[in-house]
């Protein structure tokens, strides 16, 4: 499964692609969309969607991840980071992806070991993570970061389901078997 993590920001939105195969991960691409600050917000916000969409186009992920806001100290800095997030949560919408979104604490949890990972961290462990990988800036890091768990919450999933899947048949094979 080809997943997208994307790190919402006005300013710099990280992103990042990994190819989930099994319990194989690699790298495919990353950046960081940068806006231009003297250009009104409405065309900063048309600007990051349109990177967004293009992005989205030239590397087809099958699943996105998006990480959730906290709220600042800074209720203007808190509104433009949602304005941003929302354009980010649509991007891959429009694109007919399925989006999570993961609370920071859980994708450091993921990827780390630890909720209260500090940055430095969570970039060490994403190079680790993903072998040969060179990341410049936190915003790619910080996507890379967020596709490494949403690929470790799916395969939880799958693996979820399937234990649910051999439970469900192994009792209708009983009830079966008892209606002899």
């Amino acid at each position: 499964m080809r997943i997208i993590g994307l790190d919402p920001g006005l300013r710099a939105t990280g992103w990042g692609v990994i190819l989930a195969e099994g319990n194989r991960l690699s790298h495919v691409a990353h950046g960081t969309i940068r806006s231009n600050p003297d250009e009104d917000l409405a065309y900063r916000l048309r600007s990051l969607h349109d990177a967004l969409t293009e992005i989205l186009n030239e590397w087809q992920p099958q699943s996105a991840a998006v990480e959730e806001t906290f709220v600042n100290k800074n209720p203007a800095s808190t509104l433009k980071l949602g304005q941003a997030r929302g354009v980010v949560l649509l991007a891959p919408a429009q694109a007919g992806l399925p989006v999570a979104e993961y609370a920071p604490t859980v994708i450091k949890k993921a990827v780390v070991g630890t909720g209260a990972a500090d940055k430095d961290q969570v970039h060490a462990m994403v190079k680790r993570l993903l072998p040969g990988v060179t990341v410049q800036g936190s915003d790619a890091a910080d996507a890379l970061a967020l596709a490494i768990c949403h690929a470790h919450h799916a395969a939880s999933q799958r693996v979820l389901r399937a234990a649910e899947g051999r439970a469900h048949a192994a009792a209708r094979t009983a009830r079966l078997a008892g209606a002899r």
